[in-house]
């Protein structure tokens, strides 16, 4: 039975799969608004253009999860990025395979986000829906809206691979 290693998450580590969206140093950052905010500017490319999409915000509410925990799907969105920015001050688990087809389950990776650290999924990253751990988490997200009807969710279902997350 597979068992995936929580690793932190670093930019590094993160960069196959998007960004890693947090105000830290390595930002560029600047002043502004006579002195009394600093801006952590261009955090993340929002890709959601294609085919006549427009980005919008939402609220995603994730219900905390229990280690050990096994995976039963992966989704991606063909059509654009995803991008989580946590409300909560919680911190949760993030898993990643790279773009393609299909999901390589030999390379998914998961990741402990800290409190204060989002992530922007590259459009087509497969991912694991939300997985917060302590109590219930709220997410700001921004995401494509488009035409109805247009598909832009791909799940995977995870049907006869036992793939866990212990603590």
């Amino acid at each position: 039975m597979p068992t995936l290693t929580i690793e932190p998450l670093t930019a590094d580590a993160f960069r196959p799969f998007g960004e890693v969206i947090e105000a830290n140093d390595s930002a560029r950052h600047f002043s502004i608004n006579d002195g009394f905010a600093e801006r952590y500017h261009d955090l993340a490319h929002i890709d959601v253009a294609s085919g006549g999409g427009r980005a919008i915000v939402s609220i995603f509410r994730a219900l905390p999860r229990s280690l050990p925990m096994q995976l039963v799907l992966l989704e991606r969105h063909p059509l654009g990025s995803q991008a989580f920015m946590p409300l909560s001050g919680l911190p949760y688990l993030v898993v990643v395979a790279e773009a393609g087809p299909v999901p390589d389950l030999a390379q998914i990776r998961c990741f402990r986000a800290a409190p204060g650290q989002g992530v922007n999924y590259a459009k087509g990253t497969w991912h694991h829906p939300l997985i917060a751990l302590q109590a219930p988490s709220d997410f700001l997200v921004v995401d494509r809206g488009g035409k109805p009807g247009d598909a832009n969710c791909d799940e995977h279902p995870l049907m006869g691979e036992a793939i866990w997350i212990k603590p």
